[in-house]
This record gives C-alpha cells, structure tokens and sequence, in this order.
C-alpha cells in the first residue's frame, strides 16, 4: 500500500508562505533563512515556487526524484520545482490548457537551471519513441548552444544570460513533444565592445580561442592568446569551474544534434571571428587641407583578415569607416567621421552584427525544432528573462529601465490572472467572490509606456525630432510631460521635494516602481534608444560574399533602399513585450521566483539585506497578501477527510457517506467557526492559517494517541503470539519426552528379556555341543581302527609288488599332478582375445619350455583366427590395402607413417549421393572405387589446379572441379608405372604405355593428400586383374615424365617456399620442374 504524504508532514519552517503567522517580512525572511539552512531550496506561495540558489549540487534532481513527484497532487509532497513543472504538464496533458512557465529574478539567481530543470523533467516524464527522443533531444541541446552566444561571466554570476528567452514547447494530444519555438529579447550586445570590471565578454569567444583546433584557428586568421584582442577583457579571461574548451566541443556538438550544416557552423565562426578582428581596428586623425579632421586606420592587416574572412573588397569597408552618406530624398551629402565617430562606427557595426547573428541562430535553431505537423497543438512556455534590477549608486542605465518596465508588465499580468484564477475558482467553487485590495502597477506601466505622454514615447519622439538632441533635452522634456505623476520624481519635478532630497542628482530621474524606487541616469538613453547603423557600413557588408552576412543586413541592399529611419530600441521593445503579454494572458500561468542567497557565490551563506532586497522587488509579499486576502487554504472534500477523520469518532475510521457530508461532520464535531470555512462544490475553504495549524496541531496530537493505541495492541498481540508458541513448544516437548522415557523403558525390558534368553540359549549350546563331541570321537575311534584295519590288509596282499614297481609309480603320480596344476594355472591366467597382446603366463618349470611355447603360439594362431572371423568383406578389402601399402612404401617413403591411422575411405567426394555431381555421376557407368579432389600440375608454369579424380576397374578420369565434365580418361591398360619422392609431399606421376592412345598429351603429374592409398589401389588393381601387368611403383626423388614430345626431369629438394610451409612446384627449364619440400621436423 502507498504511503502518502503530504506538504504539511514534516516540515521544516513552513512549506506555504500564505499558511505564514504572523506574516510579516520579518518572518518571511526566518522562514527563508529556516528552510535554506535544511537544504529546503523551494518554498511554495500557493502556486508560485520561490527558488533559492544553494550554490552546490544537491541530491533531489536524481531519477527517483523524477518519479516520485510523477502524477502527484502539487500539495501532496514537499515544496520542489518537479512538483510544478508536473502540474502543469498534466494540466496541458489532461485537461487541454495551454502552460506558460515564468522564471524571474536577478542575474545569479538560478533562472537558467531553473528552466533546465522544467524541461529536463517534461522530457523525463513524457513519451518515448525514436522520432519524440530526437524532437527531446534537440530541444535540450539547444540551451549550450543559446547559452554560448547568449551567456557571459559577470560579478553575480559566471553564467549569466544576457538576454530574455521565452520558449514556447509543442505537444500532441498524447502529451509528446513535437517541437518548439524561441524568442529572444533584448541581448546586451553592448557587452561585446565594452565588460566591466571583473567581468567577461560572450562565453562562444573564449571557447572558440580555447577549444578550436589549430587548424580551424588557422583557418580564421586567430590566435589562442586572449590579450591580443581589444574586445576581450583580460583580468576575468579564465573562470574556475569553467572549462571553455570543453565547451566548445559540446557546442559544437549540441549544434550537429539540432541541425545546423557544417557549412553554417563554419560561417557562425568566421562571424565570431570577424568581430574579433574588427575590434582590432584602430584610428588616427587626419587634417585635411579645408581645416576639417578625418580618421584613417592605423594598421591595416586586421582589416584584410576580417575582409577576407567576410569576402568584403577592403576598400570599400575602409570607405565606409571614413565617410558617411546622408540621403535625402533626391540629395545625397557625404561627410568625413572623425576618429571619435569611427570609432562609433566601428563598435556599432561589432555590436549590431553579434546581435543579428544571435537572432539568426534563434530563427535558425526555431526552424529545425519547430513542429512538423499542421494540426492543432498543446503549448508548454517558459520564459527565463531579467528580474527586476537596481544598481547602487545610480548606475541605472536604458538597459534597466525596459528591463524594469517588462518587469512592471510581468507583475502586473502576474496579479491579473492571480486574482483571474481566484475569481474562477471561487465562481466554480460556488463561493461568494469579494474585491480584493491590493496595488495596481497600471499607474506606472502608463506611466512609462503610454503612446501620447509615457517616458519611452517621449524619447522617441526626442530621438526622431531634428535638431541637437541630447541626454538633457530628453530629461528637460520628461520634467514637462511627467511633472506631476505621482510616480515619477526628478529635481524640477513637484515631486522630487529637492529642497530635503540631496541624493537625487540633475541628471538623473526616480520611478517609484512596484518592488521600490529606482535612480536613473540619462546620459546613454538616447544613443542606445537610436541604435544607430550608418547606412555605408550595411551597403558595405551586404556587397560581402559571405552568404550570410547577406541574410543579416538586408537593408544594404542598393535595390530597396529605405529613406524611413529603422524603428528604435525603445519601440521594438515595447512591442516586444505587448507580443509576450498577449501570449501569457491566453495560457495558464506558473511563476517561478528565483532569490539568491549571497553575492560571494557561496554555499550555505544567507545574506538578509540583499534577500530583503530580492523579496522586495518581485513583490513577494505582494503575493502573499493577495493569495491571502481570500481564503488562505483549500483542499478538496476527500484528501482533506482522509487526512482530519481521525479528529472525529463519527468519521473515524471510516466513513460511508460521501465526503462532503464527512468534512461537515468532522468541522461541526471539532466546533470550528463557521466565519472561519466556507463550503465549495468539490473543496472546503479555510480562511485563516491559524485554523488550519488548529487542525494539523489536533491531527499531531491525535497520530500521537493512535500510535500509542497501535503500540499497545501490538505489544498485547506480540506477547500473546509469545505465550502460545511457548505453550505449544511445551506440549511438544512434553510429548516428546513421555516417547523417549517409554522407550527407555521398553529398551530396558527387552535388554533382560535378551540376556536371560542368551543364558538359556548358551546352556542348551553347550549341552548339545557335548553330545556332539562325544559322538565324533565315537565315529574317529571306528574310522580310525577300520582304517588301520584295511591298511594291515592291503600290505599283507601287495607286499610281494612293492619293492618291484613303487618308484615308477609314485613317479608317474607327481608328473600327473604337476601336468595337472600347471593347465589349471594356465586357464586362470590365460590372455586378452586381442591379437596384439604379447602377454603369456611364465613358465613354471624347465622340462616344459618346449610345450609352454607351442601351447603359446597354437593359442595366437587360434584367436587371430577368432578375430579374423568378426571382419566384413570391405574390412578384409581394407586392411589387405594397408598390408600392400605398408609393403610397397614401408621405410620408403616418408609420408607412409602419417597415412598408417587414416582409414581408406575410397569414395571421399560421395560422387552419387552428392547432388553437385549428378552430371558426372551419369557420365561415369563403371562402379566407382575411389573418388578424390587432386591438383594437377601444369605443364608449362608447374602452377596447380584443381581437378576431381575417379579410379573404376578400367580407367582413371580426371573431370573440372566446378563443371564435373571430363577432361581426361585413362584405361588402366595404357599405364605404365606410377612416380613418387621418398618425401612427405603428395606429388605423383601417372606414366603412359608410349604408342598408346592416351600419351598424346603426355604424363600426367598429380598431386593429393591421400597419395598412398591411390598408389596402392592403382597396384591392386594389375595385381587382382589376369589380363593386366601389375603396375610398377617407382620411388625417387628423380624421375622423367614425357609432356608431349619433351621429357622433363622432376627433381624433389629439401626446404620451404619463401612465401608460405607448403609444398612448391615451378618450372626451372624446358627440362626441369623442381619441387620444393618442407624440411619434416
């Protein structure tokens, strides 16, 4: 049975921020503080997970984790990210509702895990599949790619994303991932030409230095030395726990997997490179004779290699870095740039090529992950972008102005669909829906984006308007417009009371925003709201014939030309941020809000100031009090009478009736106000967080009771087990006992009984035993006076033969009896039956040598007769071959001893049984008596090729190995003799009778592995045969043959063939074939 738990089991601080009492900041950060130092890194506000960076890696990602929080209620276990990621993947799964994940917070505070984790876990727990493993696999891999160009090291974080990534994953009915697709916002591509202190430029730069071969360096005209590029910063070059050479070939990896050729890599490289070089390129001033200044560049060999490496003529860049063009309708004005301006052109064309290479890689990596299928799908977003950020000493840039604007928006959308949510489930629930109080930050999102008089249309409007325009006319006119909102402060403003106020400068201004106020200074606002290219600089790239440097700047096209000025920052921004809205208020949202605990990037160090701080700005208490300003608790009628119904005796410990009716029963029993509870159609409610800890301290209390009980009935029953068992021991060993001692006793007994009986027994025995030996001596007396009797009878009759004929006798007698004891010795010890058994008993006395030898050989010619009669007719045959074999190359040849175990088969190719030679099998009518493969040697090279050799009664045919037709058919008449070498080798040579027909062509020179037994079947053959010669077997290492009308000597010789241990033949002349033989070890 499962064991279930709950949120409120075990806890350590309190797991639900709105179940906090008393709530206050104070408490919200002990309760932080509490659970960081137990390892609890989540802590739940409702349904809004609050993340604390533990800055160590923590054993509650593993797999087991995974499947604990799997299908699991979100309340039901303790507070974890795998608990929200699950509950809105099977929120999209089941109930067919579009997720979006938001993941805020500053940079350092775990954003980016935070988004590995949510898709790590929906990949663990949706379907698997070849194709949905490759469709998972992409989606993952293109977090190191983004995070290569998207990512730097900085002083809160060596991690840091520099950019907003919003991810919306696809899914099919069943739950399956099928794609994806990234949008991107606002990357801090001023990072590329200037870092602060203590801080590095885009993680893909040091890679690329660090894990490129040299080859690929080579190739792109750079060198692994970081100081010799000026957009590299130097003191952070190299971060501990940072391995950028690795790295880089898991990018460049992660880039295989999601698609990108190797073409495209290639050119993602030389782009990186090119940045690189461009911040090489350095200016001098030069006077020019009309008195103005123009720049020239000081060393052009970085310029060559970054326009080789773009395929750009170097001219016509140089151009653009020293002149402008200005259009105007039919006029153009071209104007020198000084080194100052050139060195503008310079870092903008750098900053606004990295940053349109990032959008390319986005919309690149979007159209290889992007689902395939037309039909309708799920969606799953998340969004990991910038928390709210406020830099000390009012260092507060254009940068953290549209950061904390989106902020503004996403707090504000956050409270919308947070009191939307409430509102509907108090509507289904059938509750009575109350207005809520609590601050709108519509105020200042108007304040700040308002089309007519907000902060960012001003600024566009100052950026477009002709004239000087600076960072003071833009503040001048903000004090004009915004004077008198409420929210904005400056020190001409009505709300800027400067008269007490000295920390607000001149050229600054205050937002007061939602998580706090925020300084920022102007100067900056309007040149980074421009973001201004200069046309030469894209007509010169676009003339590249690099073919993506095309893609990025398609405005420097001469063809399509655009006199209108490009949209600014600002604006693309702020439509930016209406597109994302639009597209969070259609799915269901899930807030992740990431803290970090510390600035030293530190483990287990909990600094208060700078977590109030964090708390502060994403109005986290905001939260609480809004999810509070309800009811702050809700559980469904049947978990919660499961967990309480030991509270009541009516409903312990179970229950019949429907659930509802047992939480009003439990709720009455336990006499909780009703003011305090409310009904729904499926929940109950509770309003305050004191009732439900009422309730949870009762439950403790009673679990405590309950275990007391289920301890004592278990002590009673356990000791009752106890007293039975030892009570059946004991019968049991009584019984055991009584069996042994009556069987001691009957043992007794019959020990007596047997000893009186053997007493009895014993005297009868003897009784008897006299009588018996009384009654022998009886019949010895008689025998003994009968026979002396006879004896004096017998002497008296034969005393007159005795002295004549006694020794003749007595000699005969012992001969007799020796003959006799010697035959009876040789039956016992006779030998085995077997013929080669040389055993024989000795012999036991001389005189019988002579019969002890022939009795010896009559008996081996008996069981030689006896073996000889077990042979079969073709066993008689065989061994009759190997007695000729043995007299024909016995100390002959040596190859004989070798041949002597082997059996003569005769018909080893089994030419009629085996289907491959039915053809020749119907060709040859005569009984077959051997059939083996041979090699023939041919005349001309001494090369060797296969042929099938069959021996009948009357000829020898030779036949082709693959095609079985004959080649050659001798008679066995037309034989003259057959030639072989005292040797091991198989070589022999079948000489023709001269003047008979089949000497045309001459003798044939074979060879084979069973050489000895076609010898001798060949000599068998003229030997069994009346109208034949027996054929006459030569044995030398030289002999002649005739091939055609040449005699040719072959001559055997010691020692192997260079190439192998084989048995060799070449042709030396036209008169000697020389065979090599291996030397027999």
């Amino acid at each position: 049975m499962e064991v279930k738990t709950s949120l409120l089991d075990n806890m350590i601080g309190v797991g639900d921020m709105v179940l906090l009492e008393p709530l206050s900041e104070d408490s919200f950060l002990e309760n932080l503080k509490n659970r960081f130092d137990h390892n609890e890194i989540y802590t739940y506000i409702g349904s809004v997970v609050i993340s604390m960076n533990p800055y160590r890696s923590l054993p509650i990602y593993t797999p087991d984790k995974v499947e604990e929080y799997r299908n699991r209620n979100f309340y039901e276990l303790s507070p974890h990210i795998y608990a929200l990621a699950d509950e809105a993947y099977r929120s999209l799964r089941d109930q067919d509702k579009d997720q979006c994940i938001l993941i805020t917070g500053e940079s350092g505070a775990g954003k980016t895990e935070a988004s590995k984790l949510v898709m790590s876990y929906v990949a663990a727990v949706c379907g698997k599949g070849q194709e949905v493993n490759k469709v998972k696999e992409q989606l993952l891999q293109s977090n190191p790619v983004l995070e290569a160009f998207g990512n730097a090291k900085t002083v809160r974080n060596d991690n840091s994303s520099r950019f907003g990534k919003y991810m919306d994953i696809e899914f099919d009915f069943k739950g399956d991932p099928l794609g994806g697709v990234i949008s991107n916002y606002l990357l801090e591509k001023s990072r590329v030409v200037k870092q602060p202190r203590g801080e590095r430029n885009f993680h893909i730069f040091y890679q690329l230095l660090s894990g490129a071969s040299d080859d690929t360096l080579k190739k792109l005209k750079l060198d692994r030395d970081f100081s010799k590029y000026n957009y590299l910063s130097l003191d952070s070059a190299v971060v501990s726990g940072l391995d950028d050479a690795t790295n880089f070939r898991t990018v460049r990896n992660a880039m295989q997997i999601v698609g990108f050729m190797e073409d495209e890599l290639q050119s993602v490289l030389e782009l990186v490179a090119a940045v690189l070089k461009l911040g090489n390129i350095e200016f001098k001033p030069e006077s020019r004779c009309n008195g103005t200044d123009e720049s020239r560049i000081k060393d052009k060999n970085d310029l060559k290699e970054m326009c080789e490496l773009l395929g750009i003529e170097q001219s016509v860049l140089e151009r653009a870095f020293s002149y402008r063009t200005v259009e105007a309708k039919m006029e153009k004005v071209s104007t020198t740039l000084n080194v100052a301006q050139a060195y503008y052109a310079r870092d903008a064309l750098a900053k606004n090529l990295y940053s349109r290479l990032f959008s390319w890689l986005v919309t690149r990596i979007n159209e290889s992950i992007k689902a395939q299928a037309k039909t309708r799908h799920k969606v799953m977003g998340v969004l990991d972008i910038y928390g709210f950020e406020i830099f000390e000493e009012g260092d507060n840039s254009f940068e953290q102005f549209i950061i904390n604007y989106c902020n503004e928006k996403l707090q504000q959308i956050f409270i919308e669909l947070t009191l939307r949510e409430e509102q509907e489930e108090y509507v289904r629930e059938g509750i009575e829906w109350t207005n809520i109080e609590y601050f709108n930050n519509a105020i200042i999102c108007d304040l700040i984006e308002n089309n007519q008089n907000g902060i960012m249309a001003m600024l566009d409007e100052e950026c477009l308007r002709p004239g000087t325009v600076t960072d003071e006319t833009f503040l001048d006119k903000l004090n004009t417009v915004c004077a008198e909102h409420q929210h904005f402060e400056s020190r001409l403003s009505k709300n800027s009371k400067f008269l007490n106020d000295h920390s607000l400068p001149h050229n600054c201004f205050r937002i007061q925003h939602y998580a706090g106020k925020v300084l920022y200074r102007v100067e900056g606002f309007v040149d980074k709201n421009n973001d201004l290219l200069y046309r030469d600089l894209s007509q010169a790239m676009y003339k590249a014939n690099h073919s993506l440097i095309k893609q990025l700047f398609p405005e420097g096209n001469p063809a399509k030309v655009n006199l209108k000025r490009p949209p600014t920052a600002g604006f693309q921004f702020k439509a930016s941020v209406g597109t994302l809205m639009s597209n969070l208020q259609t799915k269901n949202p899930n807030y992740i809000r990431c803290i970090k605990p510390n600035d030293k990037k530190a483990s287990h160090v909990f600094t208060e100031s700078l977590v109030c701080h964090q708390v502060r700005y994403l109005g986290l208490m905001e939260n609480v009090r809004v999810r509070r300003a309800g009811y702050a608790f809700r559980q469904a009628y049947e978990p919660c009478l499961e967990r309480y119904k030991m509270l009541c005796k009516k409903t312990w410990p179970h229950w019949r009736g429907p659930a509802r009716e047992g939480v009003e029963v439990l709720m009455a029993d336990l006499q909780v106000p009703t003011e305090e509870f409310s009904y729904g159609r499926s929940k109950i409610f509770i309003r305050n967080p004191r009732t439900l800890f009422f309730l949870e301290e009762r439950r403790k209390q009673c679990l405590q009771d309950l275990a007391t009980l289920i301890q004592k009935i278990y002590r009673g029953w356990k000791c009752r087990i106890q007293f039975l068992l030892l009570k059946k021991s004991q019968i049991v060993v009584a019984a055991w006992y009584r069996r042994y001692a009556q069987q001691q006793k009957y043992q007794k007994i019959k020990r007596a009984t047997t000893v009186v009986q053997s007493y009895t027994r014993g005297w009868q025995a003897r009784k008897l035993l006299r009588e018996l030996k009384y009654q022998k001596r009886c019949e010895e007396a008689v025998t003994t006076i009968t026979a002396y009797w006879h004896g004096t009878q017998v002497r008296r009759e034969y005393r007159k033969f005795f002295r004549a004929n006694a020794g003749k006798k007595i000699y005969d007698f012992t001969i007799q009896r020796i003959l006799q004891k010697y035959f009876l010795g040789l039956k016992s010890n006779i030998p085995s039956m077997s013929p080669i058994d040389k055993n024989w008993p000795a012999r036991p006395y001389f005189f019988l040598e002579g019969v002890h030898a022939e009795l010896r050989r009559i008996f081996h010619l008996w069981r030689c007769k006896k073996y000889r009669s077990q042979f079969t007719e073709e066993k008689k045959v065989v061994y009759e071959e190997k007695l000729e074999a043995s007299e024909l190359f016995k100390d002959k040849k040596a190859l004989y001893p070798s041949s002597v175990s082997q059996p003569f088969k005769g018909d080893y190719l089994e030419i009629s049984k085996n289907p491959k030679y039915q053809k020749l099998s119907s060709v040859v009518d005569e009984k077959i008596l051997l059939s083996d493969m041979v090699n023939k040697i041919n005349r001309a090279n001494g090369k060797c090729s296969a042929r099938i050799f069959l021996l009948t009664k009357k000829n020898v045919i030779l036949a082709d190995q693959k095609t079985g037709q004959v080649k050659a058919s001798l008679p066995l008449l037309d034989l003259a003799s057959v030639s072989v070498s005292t040797q091991s080798d198989g070589f022999f040579a079948l000489k023709l009778k001269e003047g008979s027909s089949s000497a045309v062509k001459g003798d044939f020179l074979l060879s084979s592995e069973h050489l000895i037994e076609i010898t001798t079947k060949l000599h068998r053959m003229g030997a069994t045969t009346a109208d034949r010669e027996q054929l006459y077997i030569d044995i030398s290492d030289e002999f002649l043959v005739q091939f055609k009308q040449d005699k040719v000597c072959v001559k055997f010789i010691q020692g192997g063939p260079k190439n192998g241990n084989g048995v060799s033949c070449k042709r030396k002349n036209n008169r000697l074939l020389e065979v090599s033989v291996p030397t027999t070890p």
